[in-house]
């Protein structure tokens, strides 16, 4: 079983049951930030309504880690020196935390499909 940082987008994909996602989530296991758990709430609240949005805290948030002040930092710094790509608060902290970990950063975000720890996925 692999760990992996299961980023906003990918969240969705697998709520949404796109079969490309499913083994990384039925078969393997994952982390993500209150910055993405924040993202996907609001995604399910706004097609599906609260009470899915509320099944889907409650099965996300034990999964939450909390970044250090230098993640945080060099999420920041990785955010400025890609300005052009208009990267959003959430995705820089979340590959700096798979980065740091040593994890891919599961995606289909096509701004991260060239980075290098990124398994993108459509």
């Amino acid at each position: 079983m692999s760990i992996f940082f299961y980023d906003s987008y990918a969240i969705i994909e697998y709520i949404n049951n796109n079969p490309t996602y499913r083994k990384y989530f039925e078969d393997h296991t994952g982390i993500l930030t209150m910055l993405n758990l924040l993202e996907v709430y609001y995604a399910v609240l706004k097609e599906t309504g609260k009470e899915k949005a509320d099944i889907v805290l409650e099965t996300l948030y034990s999964f939450i880690v909390e970044p250090s002040k230098e993640t945080i930092s060099n999420a920041m710094v990785f955010r400025f020196q890609q300005k052009k790509k208009d990267l959003s608060y959430a995705d820089c902290l979340g590959y700096m935390v798979a980065l740091e970990r040593g994890i891919p950063f599961l995606t289909g975000d096509r701004q991260f499909e060239h980075f290098e720890h990124v398994a993108f996925m459509r």
